[in-house]
């Protein structure tokens, strides 16, 4: 009776994200019924796969414990080079964008080897990242390659486009770092470190695997988001950087232990994305929106944190 308690539980809390994302919805659905339709979920959804790639990222290095607070302003970095370079010269913009994701790898290797705390280190780098941005477009402007706005613009006649990204997104890393056994190496880093490196597991190539992953789906936030976007800013993404650690919170992700969900993460930032549609049938004032979309975020850690203790 007791396990079966303890897996109740455990089921319950596993099933917050999606419950929180179906309550959402049909919230919606009775404001809005018109909004029940694929045009209306996929507007609702537009920028959902940028703001889930940008998650994804922030979930790799939540993994070993580390905290990213300059996602936001790569991703920015990314959509200009994109813009740009990508645009103008093709094979300049592919080495530009190979060598972001080399950076975030060597960051990566800087916080471990020089034993510094990820906040500090990332917050400096936001600014890094933000600075070589506008450098590279003073002004809003540039314009996104042809392949990528139709790739970014593609809709299916039966099935929300940005629903099937989703999926995939949070299917291909849930396999990677879930049900793989270097994905399962890599978890038990931000578990228990000190096991792993007595089993001849390197710390530091796993900080560098992790670091690098963030990278190549912050380059992958960055595109989609020009794509969808068709131009750039410096400025474009700056508030990716809360939202991707909201939404990996939302998704049932621990700031410690390594415990991760990205299915859970991807359902996390549907909620969010839905979340300003939800005030905006409800007539709540832009300038509140922000609130209540903390307030929706503090009831849910509220019931997280209910159903952990009952579990504990």
């Amino acid at each position: 009776m007791f396990q079966s308690a303890i897996l109740s539980q455990s089921v319950l809390r596993a099933a917050l994200p999606a419950v929180t994302l179906i309550l959402l919805l049909a919230t919606i659905f009775m404001l809005q019924p018109r909004a029940m339709s694929v045009f209306g979920i996929t507007l609702m959804l537009n920028l959902a796969v940028p703001i889930a790639l940008a998650t994804m990222a922030q979930l790799f290095i939540i993994a070993i414990n580390d905290l990213d607070l300059s996602i936001g302003s790569f991703v920015g970095l990314v959509a200009c080079i994109g813009a740009t370079w990508l645009n103008d010269s093709p094979l300049l913009g592919v080495a530009a964008l190979a060598a972001c994701v080399l950076a975030y790898a060597c960051l990566g290797a800087l916080i471990h080897i020089r034993r510094l705390p990820s906040i500090v280190v990332t917050l400096g780098m936001s600014f890094v990242w933000l600075g070589l941005a506008v450098m590279l477009l003073p002004t809003p402007g540039g314009a996104s390659p042809a392949w990528l706005r139709q790739l970014m613009s593609f809709r299916a006649p039966y099935v929300p486009v940005p629903i099937v990204a989703s999926v995939i997104i949070a299917a291909a890393v849930h396999y990677g770092l879930m049900r793989t056994s270097y994905g399962t190496i890599l978890r038990g880093f931000g578990g228990n470190p000190q096991a792993m490196r007595r089993s001849g597991w390197s710390m530091l190539r796993a900080t560098m695997t992790m670091y690098a992953l963030a990278g190549l789906f912050g380059v992958l936030a960055g595109l989609a988001l020009l794509g969808i976007s068709t131009s750039a800013d410096a400025n474009i993404a700056l508030r990716y950087t809360l939202l991707s650690i909201a939404g990996a919170i939302l998704g049932g992700c621990e700031f410690v232990g390594g415990r991760v969900s990205p299915v859970g993460t991807v359902l996390g930032v549907l909620t969010l994305a839905l979340a300003g549609s939800a005030l905006t049938f409800l007539r709540i004032s832009p300038d509140w929106q922000v609130g209540a979309q903390g307030a929706i975020l503090i009831v849910v850690l509220a019931l997280r944190a209910a159903v952990a203790r009952k579990e504990s």
